[in-house]
């Protein structure tokens, strides 16, 4: 894509309603998208829940086989329910089959579905304190020979964990999240911060604008620091339709279906266009095109109807 144009992602198809997980479907979609001008395929996590959801980091070292260019994230892992030693080692690892092209996006929970943390045998108490930890955790583990830590949840000696990660000094950490503390935890540890879907145009306009308040504060080099927002979309001539269709996916993915009109792009592509060209007009630097059905269309309005006029 022509260096003028907002680089853009797509999420790549993870959710299967039906229960019936489609390999194929996958391998067909991200293949298509290194032909279209894309620059990252993306994926979400939520580990838990009543329908098929594939876990983040197996699925994009499928990806990372079958795709030789794009930049392969995950926005957000829930970092309070994960182990941040085998987490490192599992970025590591895919940013190294990769070749380089593995990026973290890491979130506090919460939100919509919750965090679940008593599933996984944690507490919620301190889990600010026990995020912060592991996104240091990893970091050291990403770049020191032998790692030293003292915290309140990890304590550890001249650890070492081999291989680092190709890119230097690691991949490249990306934040959620709303809240004030959490967009200055982005600023402070982060290489970029990611608006959610299920936020609306608005709400990223106002968090944006925050983020790069929070950076002037730091004194950090806005250049060194990415804001990106992923967009649902539902691009169909047909409104009604297209209203039917997001509410249906939010009411089984959110089980919240009010919450799609609100906060998705949708409508006709000359529709879709003007909506996202005030996130642009915001400052977004990369956008990542969540589709919600139609994939494979949707893989194509988007990079030939839609990434021209960004």
């Amino acid at each position: 894509m022509a260096s003028d144009h907002i680089p853009c992602g797509i999420e790549i198809p993870q959710v299967f309603f039906d229960g019936r997980v489609d390999v194929e479907h996958i391998r067909q979609f991200v293949i298509k998208s290194e032909t279209l001008g894309y620059d990252s395929l993306w994926l979400q996590e939520r580990i838990i829940g009543s329908f098929a959801m594939l876990e983040p980091v197996s699925l994009l070292n499928y990806v990372a086989a079958v795709t030789t260019e794009l930049r392969l994230g995950i926005s957000v892992v829930l970092l309070t329910l994960r182990n941040p030693i085998q987490l490192a080692k599992s970025f590591s690892t895919l940013d190294c089959m990769s070749g380089g092209r593995a990026v973290l996006g890491v979130g506090l929970g919460g939100g919509h579905l919750g965090s679940h943390e008593e599933v996984f045998g944690y507490s919620r108490e301190k889990r600010v304190t026990r995020f912060t930890e592991a996104v240091q955790v990893m970091k050291l583990l990403w770049t020191e020979p032998k790692a030293t830590f003292r915290g309140s949840f990890w304590n550890f000696k001249d650890v070492s964990m081999e291989p680092k990660p190709i890119q230097k000094p690691h991949l490249p950490l990306w934040f959620g999240g709303h809240h004030e503390n959490a967009l200055r935890r982005a600023v402070k540890y982060g290489n970029g911060w990611m608006g959610a879907g299920s936020s609306s145009s608005s709400a990223f306009i106002r968090e944006s604008a925050m983020i790069r308040q929070f950076l002037t504060e730091a004194k950090r080099d806005p250049s060194t620091f990415g804001i990106a927002k992923r967009i649902y979309l539902a691009v169909d001539d047909d409104k009604d339709r297209a209203e039917r269709r997001l509410r249906e996916w939010f009411g089984l993915r959110y089980k919240n279906a009010d919450l799609g009109p609100r906060v998705c792009i949708w409508g006709s592509r000359d529709e879709c266009i003007e909506k996202i060209q005030q996130i642009v007009r915001a400052g977004v630097q990369h956008i990542v095109f969540n589709p919600m059905f139609d994939e494979m269309e949707h893989l194509e309005i988007c990079a030939k109807e839609l990434m021209p006029h960004l």
